[in-house]
């Protein structure tokens, strides 16, 4: 009962800085996406550090991140050029030289891991801001936050569905291999609970088709199933139950996001395709 309190709390509050970091304004957003893009990175860095699978540094590598979140999102809002993001590909750089000097055991390693947090993590979250930008008219970008929004929804409305229905009428793996309570009832049930909730959108924003609203939803449902699986996979290598506890109740940054990690692909591939 105590576990299940703190996990509900845990839960209420995350929630609570989610909406209020998106609807709010564009720099609260900002300051909220990117130093949780940071903490994730740095739990994941610190995770491979841990494994001794390979040997990166997990505070420069967190702090690179900001340079592919940052520029972008000044540069969506129009507040700097192009130009600016010349930073993150100066790191990028910097990766290279430097294990010529690091004399490391397996630098192939070292290179792996760290441009793999850059593109499990850091993309994903820079990509937030192309989702929260639209075209004014003018010429110019203002916020728009419900896309961003209604990514998470689609994701705890699926969470909470899959749950229910699944430990209701649960009988057919989904995945076994690599998450064993994961089943296809619930997979639907989730589908079936997003996009009922993909209809209050479009409720409130009806700019955007229905059937687009529903599509979004189903594309989040099955990319977001997608990363939850992917980071059951990484934990599962890294032989780890949570990827760590900074959320009690709830493990670490990555098993929080590790749905947002994929469903921010699927969404933004799908909102470029059909709806922009």
């Amino acid at each position: 009962m105590k576990n299940l309190l703190l996990r509900a709390l845990t839960g209420t509050v995350y929630v609570s800085l989610v909406v209020a970091g998106i609807l709010i304004k564009s720099d609260l957003f900002f300051l909220l996406f990117g130093t949780l893009m940071a903490l994730s990175l740095y739990e994941f860095y610190g995770l491979i550090g841990a494994s001794k699978k390979a040997s990166v540094n997990p505070y420069l590598n967190s702090l690179a991140g900001i340079l592919l979140f940052f520029p972008t999102y000044f540069y969506m809002k129009g507040a700097v050029g192009a130009d600016f993001f010349i930073l993150y590909p100066l790191y990028l750089t910097a990766v290279f030289v430097a294990e010529l000097y690091r004399k490391k055991e397996d630098p192939l390693q070292n290179f792996a891991y760290t441009f793999l947090g850059q593109i499990y993590i850091a993309l994903p979250f820079t990509l937030l801001n192309l989702l929260a930008f639209q075209a004014d008219g003018t010429g110019g970008m203002q916020y728009y936050p419900m896309l961003v929004l209604a990514l998470f929804v689609f994701i705890w409305t699926n969470d909470t569905g899959a749950y229910l229905v699944g430990i209701t009428i649960g009988k057919h793996r989904l995945f076994e291999r690599i998450s064993p309570k994961k089943s296809w009832e619930g997979f639907f049930g989730g589908l079936i609970f997003a996009a009922l909730s993909s209809l209050i959108f479009y409720h409130f924003e009806p700019e955007i088709p229905y059937y687009h609203w529903i599509g979004i939803a189903v594309v989040v449902v099955i990319f977001g199933t997608w990363g939850d699986l992917v980071e059951s996979l990484m934990k599962r290598t890294l032989n780890v139950k949570d990827s760590g506890n900074a959320l009690p109740g709830h493990g670490g940054f990555l098993d929080r996001f590790d749905s947002l990690l994929l469903a921010v692909y699927g969404m933004f591939f799908y909102v470029w395709l059909f709806v922009w």
